[in-house]
Order: C-alpha cells, then sequence, then structure tokens
C-alpha cells in the first residue's frame, strides 16, 4: 500500500493547498491513506472543527496533532467525540482531551494504525515519548501491521532515537514540528521508514510560515508584533511511502513538495 504523510498545515494558505492537491496526489500516486499534520491550521496555531471537517472531505483519512492542539479549544469536542480519526500525542497525560491512537480501515480492507508523540528537548515538559509509543503498541489489535507515528519534536536527536526505538515494530517514523524539510529519509533495519522531517504545508516564502516582515521587526526592535501567517510560495511538503501489507514494514519511501499550480505528480527524491 502506498500512504502519504503531510506535514504542519499552517493557516489557510496550506488549508487551500492540501484541499486542491490531496484529490489530485490520490489519484496520481494511487495513495491507500492520507496523514496530515494540522496542528497549525488555525491562523497558524491550533485546528478548528469546520477545518477538520474540510481536511477529512478533502480526502485527508487521519489528523494527527503536536503541542499547538489546544490552542483552539473548540476541538475538543471533535477530539472526544468517538470514531473521529483525530489524535493527541500519546505522551499527554491521561487527562488531556482526545486519544492516544486511530485505526482506520483503506478501502482495500487493510487497517492502519496511527499514533502522535511529542518530544521534550527545547519543548515544554511532556510524559516521556518511549513508555508512551509502548503502551500504544501493546494496546493496538494483532491485526494492524501498518503502523504510522508521527514523531513532532525540536531537536533531531529526539527524533531519531524514537526512530531506533521503533524500528522493526512500526512501518514509518516521520517527523514534524521544525517546518523544514530534511533530506535524510531511509529505511531503518528491520523495514521502519524514516525522515527525520517531512516539512511545511503552507507559504515558504516566509520564516517558518509567517510573514518575514513582521518577525524581522519584532527581532530588531523587540516590540511585540503579530506573527502573521504569510502568503507567498505556497506548498505541501510531506513523504510517501509504500509499504507490505503483509509484514507491516515500508519498503520506500520518497520526500515530497507540491508547488502552488501544478497540476501533476511533483517531482522528488525516491529511497527503497
Amino acid at each position: 500500500m502506498r500512504l502519504l504523510f503531510i506535514g504542519d498545515i499552517v493557516g489557510s494558505p496550506g488549508m487551500g493547498i492540501v484541499k486542491r492537491a490531496v484529490p489530485l496526489l490520490r489519484v496520481a500516486e494511487c495513495l491507500d491513506l492520507v496523514v496530515a499534520n494540522a496542528e497549525n491550521a488555525a491562523g497558524g496555531s491550533g485546528l478548528m472543527p469546520n477545518q477538520y471537517r474540510q481536511l477529512r472531505a478533502a480526502g485527508v483519512d487521519v489528523v494527527t496533532l503536536g503541542d499547538h492542539i489546544y490552542k483552539k479549544f473548540d476541538i475538543e469536542a471533535t477530539l472526544t467525540t468517538p470514531d473521529e480519526p483525530i489524535v493527541k500525542p500519546a505522551n499527554y497525560p491521561s487527562s488531556a482531551p482526545g486519544r492516544e491512537f486511530a485505526i482506520v480501515t483503506t478501502a482495500g480492507g487493510i487497517r492502519v494504525g496511527v499514533f502522535s508523540l511529542l518530544g521534550r528537548t527545547y519543548m515544554r515538559p511532556v510524559d516521556c515519548p518511549f513508555a508512551a509509543a509502548d503502551r500504544v503498541l501493546a494496546a493496538l489489535p494483532a491485526d494492524v501491521r501498518v503502523i504510522l507515528v508521527d514523531v513532532h519534536a525540536e531537536a533531531t536527536g529526539d527524533k531519531y532515537l524514537l526512530a531506533h526505538h521503533l524500528k522493526g515494530r512500526v512501518s514509518a517514523v516521520l517527523g514534524t514540528h521544525t517546518h523544514v524539510p530534511t533530506a535524510d529519509e531511509q529505511i531503518l533495519s528491520g523495514g521502519t521508514a524514516f525522515q527525520c522531517d517531512v516539512g511545511m504545508t503552507g507559504p515558504y516564502e516566509s520564516v517558518l510560515g509567517r510573514r518575514v516582515d513582521r518577525v524581522l521587526a519584532a527581532a530588531l526592535s523587540f516590540v511585540p508584533t503579530p506573527f502573521d501567517v504569510a502568503t507567498g510560495d505556497v506548498r505541501l511538503a510531506g513523504a510517501i511511502v509504500e509499504v507490505d501489507v503483509v509484514t507491516g514494514k515500508a519498503t520506500a519511501i520518497r520526500r515530497v513538495m507540491w508547488r502552488e499550480g501544478e497540476e501533476g505528480t511533483p517531482k522528488a527524491s525516491a529511497l527503497g
């Protein structure tokens, strides 16, 4: 099977390109599953219920979230609605609203597990991601062999350590949060696809999705300035992973960068 994981969707530009690109990519890339990190969709921080519904209508099968999960607390009702394919970070406290993992069934009848983990370096303190990952894997049914993990972390070391902790036990460990795509896609021993960060889906003529003039003004003057979402050079970034559905092992990973206005399959690197 082939799955697409889309990195941090930022603001209305990111939402717009996902809604336009996903239907095209599902056909062009023969995708069986689309997962997207949408924690920055609402004005650059958080996710609103109507945006979640728009992503689902566009063809996104599962939504993952990170440290901005509750910035728009309207999403709480969606997070706690049974069977909605949206997950909180699994190493958040049990009292935090939301589910630790989602299980969805593809059109081909393959059951897929998805969960998210937060890193602990340079980020707000959270529970142990290694223990949380082990707990989720123990809770997943035995017939769920295809498993994707979104590691939302600042430090590359956190992402690499979690990938090695999980290699051979999950199909893919794909990083988000830093908004900059890395060129380190690989298949780890045991058949786990890994990329340290799949990149941002949003405006690249920016500072990590925010208007350059706003961020620069604040840096030069120290005067608080709203970091509005930028609008130029909108792209969808992510990774496509091919998985053997019998074993759950990844057989290939390819970076994706789909630019606004493109109508065909994006050019991207491939590694199998």
